[in-house]
């Protein structure tokens, strides 16, 4: 049974997650300050085993950022990436007004979109590398 650990991301953890995923290794001092900066951060655990995490770079009533979803490639597939972004949005919901309108955006992968397209994320702007995507919420619960 995988665990939701809210705002436990370390830059220890960071490190293992990202170079895990390909995206090396970012400075301590780097990491420290975006997660000092960030208004939200989820990690994925399985057994003591951190094995994925995500976090929202900034956000407002009206605009939420989601930045640096990793999930360890042995655990990709199984749903342990739905379970975290559903965990984001959940969030994120928490904090929109009743019936008002946000804007979530985030970074996608080259190859990685149609996982967020299932959440409603849609492309925006194509690179080679990466793909921006946004999804519009509406708090009405």
């Amino acid at each position: 049974m995988f665990k939701v650990e809210k705002n436990s991301l370390t830059p220890e953890i960071f490190d293992i997650l990202a170079s895990a995923v390909g995206w090396g290794h970012p400075s301590v001092d780097e990491v420290t300050e975006a997660l000092k900066n960030s208004l939200y951060t989820v990690c994925i655990v399985d057994n003591g085993k951190y094995i994925a995490m995500g976090r929202i770079a900034y956000g407002s009533n009206k605009c939420f950022f989601i930045k640096d979803v990793a999930v360890l490639p042995e655990y990709q597939g199984i749903g342990v990436g739905k379970l975290l972004i559903e965990d984001i949005l959940k969030f994120i919901k928490s904090k929109i007004p009743y019936g008002w309108k946000t804007c979530v955006e985030l970074m996608s992968a080259h190859g990685k979109e149609g996982f967020y397209e299932q959440f409603g994320f849609e492309r925006k702007i194509t690179q080679k590398d990466w793909c921006a995507m946004r999804l519009r919420l509406r708090n009405v619960v």
